[in-house]
C-alpha cells in the first residue's frame, strides 16, 4: 500500500461519520444518531482496510462511554460473548492439528486415494481443502495446501505433459481458494462468518444454531458446492487434459514418505479431536439424559484444555501457551467489536426501525431469502465477510421479526453466502493468497467467480427455503 493512503482512508471515514452526525438522514434521535455515527466509522474503516479489523473492533470501548451510548462495563461484556469461546477453542484445536502435521497427512493421502491424472488431482485438492477446512480457518487451510500444490504443479510442468498445463495450474489454484470457502461453511467453526452470526443470535435471543443443526444443513450443501466447483473448472471452464503421471504419484508419495508413520502426537490429537467433534454432535442427546448440561462452547474449551494437559510423547505436551502465539486473536476481538456495535443498535431501536422500512419490500418469502443471498454473496466480493455479517446480522434479524418468520430463514443464508465470494482477489484471504501466485489471471479468476456465485446463490436459496425448515 502507498504511504499516505492509510491516513487519507482513516480522515476520510472520520469526515465521512462526522457528516452522518451532524446531517443526521434518518431523522433518528441523539443518542441513536450517535451510534449510526460510529457505525458509520467502524464500517468505512473496514471496508476501506485502513486499521487492522481488530482495532477497529475496539473502538466501542473508547466511544461508547464517552459518547454516554453505553458504559464501559456493558460494553465489555460483548467481548466475553460465550461463542467467542467456541471460535477459542477451534481455533486451539486447529493449531495442534497443524503443530504435529496431522492436515499434510490427511491432505496427502485424499490427494493419493483419487489418482493423478489432472482432473483427478484437482478433485482430490478439492476435497482434501474442503474437508480441511470445514475445522480449520479457511486461511490456514489455503496456505498449508498452497506449497504442497505449487510443488504438484512444478514438478509436472517439468515433465512437459500433452494436455493444458496452464489450465491445470489454474484450476489448482482456485480449486485451493475457492474449497477453503465453501468448506468452511459446513460447520460454525469452519470460517469467522459462521461464528459473528452465532454469537448475534446466542446475545439476541439466548440461543444459537446448534452445532449438529448447522452441520445438518451446511455440510450436503458445502460438498454439493465443491463438486460443482470441479464440473466447473475442469469439465467445462478450463478442462486440462492431463493423463495419469508417475511422476505426480512420486511427489505425493514422496511428501507421505517425510512425514513417516503416524506419531504418538498426531493420534492423539486426532483422539481429542473425535472426542471433540463427537461431543458436538451427540450434545443434545447427552443433555436429554439431565446428567449434566453441555453446551458447544463448553466442549470446545473443554477439546482445548485437554491439548494442553495430554503429553506429546515428546517431553511436551501437545499444546503449549507459546503455540498460541499463532492463534488470529484478532478476529476474537472482531466479533467483541461487532457484537457491541449491534448491540448499541438494536437498543437505540435503529435495526428494528431499519428491518420494519425494509418489510415494506419483502414481497414473496422465497423471493425475500433469494434477494439476501443475492446481495450478500456479491456484497462480501468488496467488504470483509466477518464485518460484513456483524452489520447485516441484525438487519437481517429484525426484518424476520417484523414479517413474523424464523429469524434463521434469512440469517443463514445471509450468513453462507458471506463466504461464497469468489470472483475478485479482495473478496477472501484465499483469494487473495493464490491471486499472489501469478498462475491466475484476473478475467479467470472472474469468470470462474461469477459462474460459482450464481451457483451459490441458487443453492444455498433453495437449501434455506425448503431444507432448513426441517432441522432448525
Amino acid at each position: 500500500m502507498k504511504k499516505g493512503r492509510p491516513l487519507v482512508f482513516i480522515v476520510s471515514s472520520v469526515l465521512l461519520s462526522l457528516a452522518f452526525y451532524l446531517w443526521n438522514p434518518f431523522g433518528a434521535a441523539a443518542d441513536a444518531n450517535r451510534v449510526i455515527a460510529i457505525g458509520v466509522l467502524m464500517v468505512a474503516l473496514w471496508l476501506t482496510e485502513s486499521l487492522p479489523m481488530a482495532v477497529v473492533a475496539l473502538l466501542p470501548l473508547v466511544l461508547f462511554p464517552l459518547l454516554g451510548i453505553a458504559p464501559l462495563d456493558t460494553t465489555a461484556t460483548s467481548f466475553a460473548n460465550p461463542v467467542i469461546f467456541l471460535f477459542m477453542g477451534g481455533f486451539m484445536i486447529g493449531l495442534a492439528i497443524e503443530k504435529w502435521n496431522l492436515h499434510r497427512r490427511i491432505a496427502l493421502n485424499i490427494v493419493r486415494l483419487t489418482g493423478t491424472s489432472g482432473n483427478r488431482i484437482v478433485l482430490g485438492f478439492i476435497l482434501a481443502t474442503g474437508g480441511i477446512s470445514m475445522w480449520l480457518s479457511n486461511t490456514a487451510t489455503t496456505m498449508m495446501m498452497f506449497p504442497i500444490a505449487l510443488s504438484v504443479i512444478q514438478v509436472l510442468d517439468e515433465q512437459k505433459p500433452e494436455g493444458r498445463m496452464d489450465h491445470f495450474a489454474l484450476t489448482m489454484m482456485l480449486a485451493i481458494a475457492l474449497a477453503s470457502n465453501f468448506g468452511g461453511i459446513a460447520t460454525i467453526i469452519g470460517t469467522p462468518p459462521n461464528v459473528a452470526y452465532a454469537a448475534y443470535m446466542q446475545k439476541k435471543y439466548g440461543a444459537g444454531p446448534g452445532f449438529f443443526n448447522w452441520m445438518m444443513l451446511c455440510m450436503p450443501l458445502a460438498i454439493v458446492l465443491l463438486l460443482l466447483l470441479y464440473v466447473v473448472m475442469v469439465k467445462w471452464l478450463y478442462p486440462n487434459g492431463l493423463k495419469a503421471s508417475v511422476q505426480t504419484s512420486g511427489v505425493i508419495q514422496g511428501e507421505l514418505a517425510k512425514l513417516g508413520n503416524m506419531t504418538v502426537a498426531e493420534k492423539r490429537v486426532l483422539g481429542v479431536f473425535a472426542l471433540t467433534a463427537f461431543l458436538w454432535i451427540t450434545k443434545d442427546l447427552i443433555n436429554k439424559t439431565g446428567a449434566v448440561k453441555i453446551d458447544d462452547n463448553m466442549i470446545a474449551i473443554g477439546g482445548a484444555i485437554l491439548l494442553f494437559a495430554l503429553p506429546s510423547g515428546k517431553g511436551t505436551a501437545l499444546l503449549e501457551w507459546s503455540d498460541t502465539r499463532n492463534m488470529a486473536w484478532g478476529i476474537l476481538l472482531l466479533f467483541g467489536g461487532g457484537i457491541a456495535l449491534a448491540g448499541a443498535l438494536e437498543r437505540a431501536g435503529l435495526i428494528e426501525q431499519l428491518g420494519a422500512w425494509f418489510a415494506q419490500f419483502a414481497g414473496n418469502g422465497l423471493l425475500l431469502v433469494l434477494l439476501v443471498t443475492l446481495i450478500s454473496v456479491f456484497l462480501s466480493e468488496v467488504m470483509s465477510n466477518v464485518a460484513q455479517v456483524i452489520v447485516f446480522a441484525p438487519v437481517v434479524s429484525a426484518l424476520a421479526d417484523a414479517l413474523h418468520v424464523n429469524p434463521y430463514l434469512l440469517g443463514i443464508p445471509m450468513t453462507l453466502a458471506a463466504s461464497c465470494a469468489s470472483m475478485l482477489p479482495m473478496g477472501t484471504p484465499p483469494n487473495a493468497i493464490v491471486f499472489a501466485s501469478g498462475y491466475i489471471k484476473l478475467h479467470q479468476m472472474t469468470r470462474v467467480g461469477l459462474v460459482m456465485n450464481l451457483i451459490s446463490i441458487f443453492l444455498i436459496t433453495l437449501f434455506c427455503w425448503y431444507v432448513l425448515p426441517l432441522v432448525m
